[in-house]
């Protein structure tokens, strides 16, 4: 199972293995306080694509697409996460304000398509369906 927890609320048994996926540390985060296994910072998304989002000048939707076209060509910083949730929960923790507008929710997708993938025991997964454009 994959879930999604604010930086700021409170860890607890459930939440598995509790993993930060922003690029930048949660601002008056303590390192103990988050009680995260591991920071992953490249697995969020560009500062470019990051700042863009924030300053609204792509929508949540653009930013869904450009989020899953990098994730879609970094697979050894994601690549993990995928073994960790078959195993147990994950938790990816974000400093977001949306709940719901998020790079961890995009991610968490992500990783659950990918887990539903391996699941199917198919082969090496091909992107390109992802991206009519190309």
């Amino acid at each position: 199972m994959i879930q999604c927890k604010r930086a700021y609320e409170t860890a607890s048994a459930e939440d598995g293995v509790r993993v930060l996926v922003d690029r930048l540390w949660p601002r008056n985060c303590r390192k103990d306080a988050l009680a995260i296994a591991e920071w992953l910072p490249e697995v969020g998304p560009s500062h470019e694509l990051r700042k863009a989002f924030k300053a609204g000048t792509v929508s949540f939707e653009q930013f869904k697409v450009a989020y899953r076209k990098e994730l879609a060509g970094r697979p050894e910083h994601w690549w993990k996460l995928v073994d960790v949730a078959r195993g147990g929960t994950l938790t990816l923790v974000y400093a977001a304000k949306s709940t719901v507008e998020n790079n961890a929710v995009v991610l968490a997708q992500w990783l659950e398509d990918e887990v539903e993938k391996r699941a199917q025991g198919s082969s090496p997964v091909c992107y390109l369906s992802e991206f009519p454009e190309l």
